[in-house]
């Protein structure tokens, strides 16, 4: 078994109020002692500290990274260790009871070529109803490969490959690319047994919306890694092709109607609305089919076709000097 202090764990947060769960399951697990754990706050502006987590003996240190984005605040957090093995969590999530003892278990189950262990994360979903849009995509982290929601690195890998790459702003891809990177450079990755437990967030109805920031984050991925990352990383693709060819019928639609050519314009305005009912069904059909639900999903799947296309353009003029990785960095 690995012993006591081999490890610690780092928790980038923006100060959310979910946190103090995170740490309060940390510190009731049950199993050797960790080194410390390091909450890196990356607030943009703090008013204030964090709130005193309620930890118990846990060793808790806070670092300020100042709103640099999750990827520069995990880089601040294993940088600021000494421990062998660093294990990411996110501030949402919650370890189980024996989680120390299951990581414990992964880590001396690791040979000196594997530089990371990834944990088992359960979503639970609602058990009176069927789970909302929101719901199912927080469910498809069971499945995600490399997600740092619980994800422990060898820290000889993170300092060969320098850990996390800033120039992924948010909280998408940034684990992908690292998990690649470090594949790279002759690395083995490996799913562990420890579960960790990653309820779903309270999300505004537009929270779909907003997450199609995320096509510039991967037009970034294909800069650096190529258009075969999505393989090698076991990423899902989306619907972008999709989303681009829909965008298409509604400019063609607009175009149409400014050039006074009616029957084209109606032809592509037809084929925007079925594609568009399409989407809206495909995410609707799987959900509780409220009201509420219906309404934000076809008013969503109205506006996320062309957002996703423009964030992809932009993505594209803000990469376009991005040259592929040669080596394990």
């Amino acid at each position: 078994m690995t012993g006591p202090r081999e490890y610690a764990v780092v928790v980038p947060t923006i100060g959310r109020p979910c946190l103090d769960a995170c740490l309060r399951a940390l510190a009731a697990t049950a199993g050797p002692p960790l080194a410390e754990v390091v909450v890196v706050d990356d607030r943009p502006a703090p008013d204030g500290a964090l709130p005193p987590p309620s930890a118990g003996d846990l060793p808790v240190r806070v670092l300020t990274t100042g709103g640099r984005g999750p990827a520069a605040a995990r880089n601040a957090g294993w940088r600021a260790v000494t421990a062998p093995w660093v294990v990411f969590l996110d501030d949402d999530v919650q370890v189980l009871p024996d989680w120390a003892e299951r990581l414990a278990a992964d880590l001396a189950a690791a040979d000196d070529g594997t530089g990371g262990v990834q944990g088992r994360l359960t979503v639970p979903l609602p058990e009176d109803r069927r789970p909302t849009d929101w719901e199912r995509g927080t469910a498809g982290l069971e499945q995600a490969a490399w997600a740092t929601a619980d994800m422990a690195y060898r820290a000889a890998a993170l300092q060969e490959t320098g850990g996390f790459d800033e120039r992924f702003p948010r909280a998408f891809r940034e684990d992908a690319d690292l998990a690649l990177r470090i594949m790279g450079a002759g690395w083995t990755l490996r799913r562990g047994e420890r579960v960790t437990r990653h309820p779903v967030r309270p999300a505004a109805p537009w929270a779909s919306v907003r997450a199609q920031r995320g096509n510039a984050d991967d037009v970034l991925m294909n800069r650096l890694h190529g258009p075969g990352w999505w393989e090698r990383g076991r990423a899902p693709r989306g619907r972008l092709p999709r989303h681009l060819g829909v965008t298409a019928l509604a400019c063609a639609a607009l175009l149409g109607a400014a050039a006074r050519r009616p029957r084209l314009s109606a032809l592509a305005a037809a084929l925007w609305a079925a594609a568009t009912a399409e989407f809206a069904w495909a995410r609707i059909a799987p959900g509780p089919r409220t009201r509420d639900e219906v309404t934000t999903m076809i008013a969503t799947s109205a506006v996320i076709p062309p957002l996703a296309a423009w964030h992809w353009l932009a993505g594209q003029v803000r990469h376009r000097a991005v040259r592929p990785r040669g080596d394990g960095r």
